[in-house]
């Protein structure tokens, strides 16, 4: 009776993983085409791979784009067939047990040259949307203290006016 409930237990975690893996590659699947819409200027497919109340935060401090606005911004950019072009070459992607919520980090090759990604998905009607994503452009330890330099005056003004409010 033993030796059942312990092959039993063994093949429900085998069913998990081998679930778990399919929906990791469901999601992939997702941010890879996601970025394939942008490259493709496809508007209507790049969005569909978001939530209605998804956010956009872009590399520059005051790009924090809720879903209307991002898709206010980008229009012009799709409509003249250059948007941006972004190729996963690294991903992680880590879920919840319950299979319904995710969260992933990227190493992306882009007109940036190397940047990063990361975002939450959710389960939506049986699809996975993208609910948040960041993007930022990956600088070298060694180069920091160059950029902050060529950001200083910037970031200066903007933290005085962000600790008026």
């Amino acid at each position: 009776m033993k030796g059942k409930s312990i092959l039993g237990l063994l093949l429900l975690l085998a069913v998990t993983i081998k679930a778990q893996n399919n929906e990791k590659e469901n999601i992939n699947k997702v941010l890879d085409d996601w970025h394939l819409a942008a490259s493709n200027a496809d508007f209507d497919s790049y969005f569909s791979k978001m939530t209605d109340d998804g956010v956009f935060i872009g590399t520059d401090a005051t790009e924090n784009w809720q879903n209307a606005a991002f898709k206010e911004f980008s229009k012009p950019y799709f409509d003249k067939g250059k948007a941006w072009s972004f190729t996963a070459v690294e991903r992680n992607v880590y879920m919840n047990k319950a299979g319904d919520f995710a969260w992933f980090d990227e190493l992306l090759d882009t007109q940036m040259k190397l940047c990063r990604g990361s975002g939450v998905m959710k389960k939506e009607n049986g699809q996975w949307k993208i609910a948040h994503y960041v993007l930022s452009i990956a600088v070298p330890n060694e180069n920091v203290a160059e950029l902050i330099q060529i950001k200083k005056e910037k970031d200066s003004l903007m933290l005085l006016d962000l600790k008026k409010k």
